[in-house]
């Protein structure tokens, strides 16, 4: 058993550093009231000199022994400042998140609407034809529309070309796709208020053309002022005449309901519109004098020959019924000379010259002594009665055309007046001069009958026109007979 002595001589232990010291009392510091959440809030407020830490309250002993360094906390403005910078970040943010997720909703609304719709294509789509079931047809139906027209062209010798320095290239940039051509389809584009399907309604155009011309101011005078003055005068109506083909506006020409302009002008008149395309000229309307011939067809005059009758296909029947009428004049009113020389000018200043304008087309038009130039006068004659009396019967029981029948055009003696006669082979000289008389002035002077080519003059009147060769037509010049 040690002594007492002997335990003095022992080496004392050190405790280790960082634990509390057994012998000695530990300081009392406060503990932290913050929790973790509430002290990181306060680093970012408090400035840098002020963090709270989130340690333990018990510190080392070296620690203890440093100095603190004493700092004022932050006034009631700064934390002010502080906070409303923070409320302002998270204003900022809740907007963007709040636009961020309206946008959302719009383009989750808008797929759903697309997938109802593939979902009521796809439930429809076994009874519709497809998109490329349309394509083929409407590729076929293009397809005949070239072979006709180069057809057509064939009949003429005439040979399509095409423009040979468009390259495939630039074909292709005006390729679109099928979503394009659908995105297309829904912008409006210039004339898409016609129908594709235009029907012609006469009775709607009619009852339309009433109310319109009422709204007109039909029977109404308007004044027009004059150089001395004013006048009251009622507006001339535009005269219309509907055909069953098309329609034929003020003195023409002719407009075909498969124009497009046609159909837009009818189209305004049966939604109870007047026209569109009269409004800058009459921007406060102004009646209309329709005439009704739908049962009549305007045949249109070409540059070429066309066949003449009625057009009936192989193996096809005319029907009995059929009782269309068909004309090619131009209704309205005709210009006479005077009128029409009135609405030109009359002079016209040119390179410093003064040229009569008004003169020149009147002698133009008539000779030096005031006369019209050129008449053709159809003479009558048996021969042409009875050609006339033949067109009247109908063509399945009309008699042939008599084959002794010549045709002479023969000239007055000024050159101003031309006589169509239809005589027969076996009339004579005597029987030519007997027509011509008829429609010769009384008291006109005598007259050889003669021809340029070859020259010779026909006084026997009892020779026939066969013996003098004037068949099957000929053309002859009346001569005033020398005294």
């Amino acid at each position: 058993m040690s002594s007492p002595g002997a335990s003095l001589g022992r080496v004392r232990r050190a405790p280790l550093p960082g634990l509390p010291n057994p012998g000695k009392r530990a300081v009392p510091f406060k503990p932290d009231t913050y929790t973790e959440d509430e002290a990181l809030l306060l680093n970012d407020i408090l400035p840098a000199r002020l963090k709270v830490s989130t340690g333990t309250a018990s510190t080392t002993h070296d620690n203890a022994t440093k100095r603190i360094v004493p700092v004022s906390a932050p006034n009631d403005l700064e934390l002010m400042a502080t906070m409303m910078h923070k409320l302002g970040l998270l204003e900022q943010r809740v907007k963007s998140q709040a636009q961020e997720i309206h946008q959302k909703d719009r383009t989750i609304a808008t797929l759903e609407e697309k997938i109802k719709i593939l979902k009521k294509q796809a439930k429809e789509g076994s009874s519709e034809p497809s998109r490329v079931e349309q394509l083929e047809k409407q590729c076929l139906e293009l397809q005949n529309r070239v072979w006709e027209m180069e057809g057509f062209l064939n009949d003429y010798g005439l040979v399509w070309v095409g423009d040979k320095e468009k390259s495939d290239g630039e074909v292709s940039k005006h390729e679109i796709t099928e979503h394009e051509v659908v995105e297309l389809q829904g912008l409006w584009k210039p004339g898409d208020s016609t129908p594709s399907s235009f029907v012609m309604k006469f009775d709607v155009v009619l009852e339309n053309i009433k109310d319109l011309n009422a709204l007109a101011g039909e029977g109404e005078s308007r004044i027009e002022h004059t150089d001395g003055g004013a006048r009251l005068r009622q507006p001339d109506p535009i005269p219309l005449t509907l055909y069953q083909n098309g329609i034929v506006m003020f003195g023409g020409p002719f407009r075909s309901y498969e124009e497009r302009s046609t159909q837009r002008c009818l189209q305004d008149i049966m939604d109870g519109y007047f026209p569109s395309e009269l409004q800058a000229r009459f921007p406060d309307g102004i009646p209309f004098q329709v005439t009704d011939r739908r049962n009549v067809t305007f045949r249109e005059t070409h540059r070429w020959e066309s066949f003449p009758g009625q057009g009936q296909v192989v193996g096809g029947s005319l029907p009995a019924g059929d009782s269309t009428l068909e004309t090619s004049e131009i209704p309205g009113y005709k210009l006479s000379l005077d009128q029409f020389l009135n609405k030109l000018p009359r002079a016209v200043v040119k390179g410093g010259q003064v040229l009569d304008i008004r003169g020149a087309v009147q002698d133009h038009l008539q000779g030096s002594n005031g006369t019209k130039k050129s008449s053709v006068i159809l003479v009558d004659t048996p021969a042409l009665t009875a050609l006339q009396e033949r067109l009247k019967v109908e063509e399945q029981n009309r008699p042939p055309t008599a084959p002794n029948l010549t045709t002479l055009r023969v000239k007055s003696e000024r050159g101003d007046q031309t006589y169509i006669v239809k005589m027969l082979f076996t009339e004579t000289i005597a029987d030519l001069r007997i027509y011509l008389d008829a429609h010769r002035q009384p008291g006109a002077s005598s007259y050889d009958i003669i021809s340029t080519f070859p020259q010779h003059v026909y006084s026997d009147g009892a020779r026939t026109l066969q013996e003098c060769g004037l068949i099957p037509n000929a053309t002859l010049l009346l001569q005033t007979k020398k005294a």
